[in-house]
């Protein structure tokens, strides 16, 4: 039986969704161990002088707990 805990993340990109997304994931990766899989909890994009110049994710991380 193993037990799992879930962490709240928020990246963000200049190129898209999927890059936060992506950005998100190699950065958890550094500091957790045994990341198991997330889910995007919500996506939010910044907007200047009427461009999208970031676009936002917060994630939910769920990772393995070590013995």
């Amino acid at each position: 039986m193993s037990v799992a805990r879930v962490t709240e993340i928020t990246a963000s990109s200049t190129k898209s969704f999927d890059d936060a997304v992506e950005s998100g994931i190699a950065r958890a990766t550094k500091t957790l161990n045994n990341v198991a899989g997330a889910w995007v909890d919500s996506q939010k994009i910044v907007v200047e002088n009427g461009r999208i110049t970031e676009w936002r994710v917060t994630m939910k991380v769920t990772f393995v707990l070590e013995d």
